[in-house]
């Protein structure tokens, strides 16, 4: 929680910054060193590594290992005696490791091959984790590459056949072919809260100064923030800031309680940097021209140029929706189906107990089917009696809101669970559906976040104005989960689709798979009163804003003016209401707020210009090609003109 709440803080600040501190604390084998090191390594590395005498990396993705990384294709390690020292004979080519070109150690992942047998029983092959500091003979880390336009450091880690003895592998040689396990427990954490911590960032932001933007920046005579297609832009970059806050706060829970579950950090990864993508979009096109120009006045535009680092970097998000979350959350979150594969794996000396094994395996597996079928049947009928009969105020009511958005989030689980069984006669074809497997994603994704908003309400639900935009998120992510089960259904693919499809129809009606689709996006009036909340001094906008970071009242900082404006210039549109309704003339004092509000709103809409944007049209006589004729046509006029003065 500590790690995600610093991050995010920094988000709103420099993304470069955030990006530079979020790799120690997370992929850096610093907590696998806390883990799995030897003393000897915990003793020389932590301390350095905790005051800052030793920048860490991680160096895994290759050439032609990305998506599938721990596939270590170009990266091998072979065990082998050299002086009577065991040790291992490495070649690997590492890129996009972020830090490295100033990185003083480096865990490097390589398929380690043991052909003579030297490691004796203690290690094995496989994959397995080196640990390198800069200065190791035959260790190459400089070359950078350049994301976009970020200057986070990130770049190439390569060796040629260098040798490294044991007490270098990370846990030392009975670690040896133990790095999937290491790999999982540090890229969970990473995915799962460091990733996210900057769309929560981007998030609080969109409230905290693009809400101050909307009603500061003035057209037509009347703020921005009074135009349905802001409000619109603003009520879904708040609603999906709640989402990802919401599904940080749920997933920092669960690895405060030293849990690191690969499934669900990779439904943060993916879904909370998909919604940060949306929220600094949303942010971009409501500031429009102030957001597209660059300079310090604009504090929009890094954050735009680093969302395709975040979407794609641990696992880009088209692999991770596609493959990554269902083909490891189907079996790891189905109650029988590993004890129906481990059955099939068990000892075939005594035949008639392996099939009594797997016999009473399937019949679990078939009831919990039958069950699921039960339960979305049921459920979809109750939640659309309740959808249908319930009024537009009624996210007023806080307990019932909570329990009517639980039921929902029910029904929509026993819909997908129905959905995921039937996924199972697809057999081994289905890690080919990526189609349906992202659309299965999409429900899980939106489910489990339901819940997360639901978790956050139900502890912060004395929050003037969480209450709309709770609902506002919830009934974004009911909708979501219906249309991904709806695709489903009318997609499904395989021989027995048309009876998958039918079963899930029947089970849904009338519900989100079957002949109605209960679930409709949030109303206008909601949209316009969270528009309201997070365009003025609120209680739900000091939620979001009070983790930005603002610079002291003495130094130039744009969020900062804003956040400070805002009051004001809400104040001097009060004033400039009541004079208009009065039909009086304004006091002193009113008169004075109203003019600093004008002088706010002229030098908070400013951009920033500059003589030159290359260092070539800073040398002096520079002139602009395109207007290089144009200034020899007034010269030659200059000189005729001198001619004929003179003559």
């Amino acid at each position: 929680a500590a790690v995600s709440a610093v991050l995010a803080k920094l988000a709103t600040h420099c993304t470069d910054a955030n990006a530079t501190v979020a790799v120690p604390n997370s992929l850096g084998p610093g907590e696998l060193l806390a883990r799995y090191g030897t003393p000897d390594q915990k003793g020389y590395f932590l301390p350095r590594l905790a005051d800052g005498t030793l920048i860490p990396c991680f160096g895994l993705t290759g050439a032609h290992s990305g998506s599938d990384a721990t596939s270590l294709i170009g990266s091998y390690g072979t065990v082998e005696e050299r002086g009577g020292v065991l040790g291992v004979k490495a070649t690997f080519k590492k890129r996009y490791i972020t830090l490295a070109p100033v990185a003083g150690v480096v865990g490097i992942g390589i398929d380690l091959k043991d052909p003579d047998g030297l490691l004796k029983g203690e290690g094995d092959e496989g994959f397995t984790v080196l640990l390198l500091e800069r200065d190791h003979p035959g260790l190459r880390m400089g070359p950078r590459h350049i994301p976009l336009n970020n200057a986070f450091m990130n770049g190439t880690v390569e060796g040629e056949d260098v040798w490294i003895p044991m007490e270098s592998i990370l846990g030392g040689q009975e670690r040896c072919g133990f790095g999937w396990h290491m790999f999982v427990e540090c890229l969970a954490e990473g995915r799962g809260v460091s990733l996210p911590a900057s769309s929560i960032g981007a998030g609080r932001t969109l409230v905290a100064a693009v809400g101050a933007y909307a009603r500061v920046r003035k057209q037509f005579k009347t703020p921005i923030a009074n135009f349905g297609g802001i409000q619109e832009a603003l009520a879904d970059g708040a609603s999906d800031g709640l989402i990802c806050m919401a599904g940080g706060d749920l997933m920092n829970a669960i690895v405060d309680n030293h849990e690191a579950p690969m499934v669900i950090s990779s439904i943060m990864k993916q879904n909370c940097t998909q919604r940060g993508r949306q929220i600094v979009e949303k942010g971009m096109d409501i500031a429009a021209g102030s957001a597209i120009c660059r300079g310090d006045m604009n504090y929009m535009a890094q954050g735009y140029m680093s969302l395709p680092v975040a979407v794609t970097v641990e696992g880009a998000n088209i692999m991770t929706r596609s493959f990554q979350i269902i083909g490891q959350g189907l079996t790891r979150c189905h109650p029988h189906m590993l004890e129906l594969i481990y059955s099939l794996q068990a000892d075939k000396k005594d035949e008639e107990e392996a099939v009594k094994k797997f016999g009473k395996q399937f019949g679990k597996v078939v009831g919990h089917g039958v069950e699921n079928f039960a339960l979305s049947l049921s459920r979809g009928f109750m939640s659309y009696l309740q959808t249908s009969f319930r009024g537009e105020a009624s996210y007023k009511d806080k307990d019932a809101m909570i329990g009517h958005h639980e039921d929902q989030l029910k029904r929509l689980s026993a819909n997908f669970a129905l959905t995921a069984d039937l996924c199972f006669t697809l057999g081994g074809s289905l890690k080919f559906e990526e189609l349906l497997m992202g659309r299965l994603s999409d429900a899980m994704g939106s489910i489990f976040l339901g819940y997360a908003v639901l978790h956050h309400y139900h502890n912060n639900k004395h929050i003037e104005g969480l209450d709309a935009l709770t609902e506002h998120a919830l009934l974004r992510l009911e909708c979501e989960a219906q249309h991904a089960l709806y695709e489903a259904k009318i997609n499904f693919p395989g021989k027995l689709g048309g009876v998958a499809s039918f079963v899930m129809g029947a089970a849904g009606c009338p519900g989100s798979m079957g002949w109605t689709r209960p679930y409709t996006m949030p109303k206008d009036f909601l949209t316009k009163k969270i528009s309201d909340y997070v365009t003025k001094p609120s209680m739900l906008r000091d939620h979001f804003s009070a983790d930005v970071y603002q610079a002291p009242p003495n130094k130039k900082h744009q969020i900062s003016d804003l956040m400070r404006a805002l009051p004001i210039c809400v104040k001097a549109d009060d004033i400039a209401a009541d004079l208009r309704r009065s039909k009086r003339e304004a006091t002193a004092d009113e008169q004075k707020t109203m003019d600093e509000a004008e002088r706010l709103r002229d030098l908070l809409i400013q951009v920033d210009v500059f003589d030159a944007a290359t260092a070539e049209e800073a040398e002096p006589g520079y002139v602009r090609p395109a207007i290089q004729g144009t200034a020899e046509m007034l010269a030659k006029a200059d000189a005729k003109n001198f001619q004929e003065a003179t003559a």
